[in-house]
């Protein structure tokens, strides 16, 4: 971790910021309020203000993660095409791991958070486009069921891929990878 003084300008940025930097480096338990404090040169108080507790940060981490989530998901054209939904997903974990780490672990954060809640709900709505540009036969008659399936496919992939789980084989990146295997259970639809 680098020691970097805050000055001025956002102190919220600040602390979000450098707790994603600990949690890069060792995850979410080594987050301490106390230890983000002393990090950027300010009053122990001062990211609690902010945050209220632990929990707090980690929500707004959470709410952070899902933003950049829904704007990835969002960015893709055409918004339905599934397979490349997929690919923006993982990409995105790959990218921002350590927002990934938190953003699915309840009980970490204030999982019913109204922010949180909207950006959970806008980067799922940004999926589930793509699903529901499936075929009627493709999508069966149960949403949830369809939506749940996709994203349990793309989570999935995202953590064997984090992992290191998968073979070699799938591709030389993390794009070619999911394209062939979404393109392999979902079909180029969404065109």
């Amino acid at each position: 971790m680098s020691e970097r003084p805050y000055h001025h300008g956002d102190l919220r940025k600040a602390v979000i910021d450098a707790a994603i930097e600990v949690i890069s480096d060792v995850g979410p338990a080594g987050v301490s309020l106390r230890n983000l404090a002393r990090q950027i040169g300010v009053s122990h108080a001062a990211p609690a203000h902010h945050f209220g507790d632990k929990e707090g940060l980690f929500t707004a981490v959470a709410t952070e993660g899902y933003t950049l989530l829904g704007d990835a998901l969002n960015r893709v054209e055409p918004a339905t095409d599934l397979v490349e939904l997929c690919v923006a997903y993982v990409r995105f974990a790959v990218q921002h791991e350590a927002y990934f780490e938190v953003m699915f672990r309840p009980d970490l954060f204030h999982n019913d958070d109204p922010s949180l809640v909207k950006a959970r709900n806008r980067s799922r709505s940004a999926l589930f486009r793509g699903v529901a540009s499936l075929p009627p036969e493709r999508r069966g008659g149960d949403t949830i069921l369809t939506n749940v399936s996709a994203w349990a496919f793309v989570h999935g992939f995202a953590t064997l891929w984090l992992q290191g789980a998968l073979p070699k084989e799938m591709g030389a990146t993390v794009d070619d990878a999911v394209r062939v295997s979404a393109s392999f259970l979902f079909g180029r639809v969404g065109h």
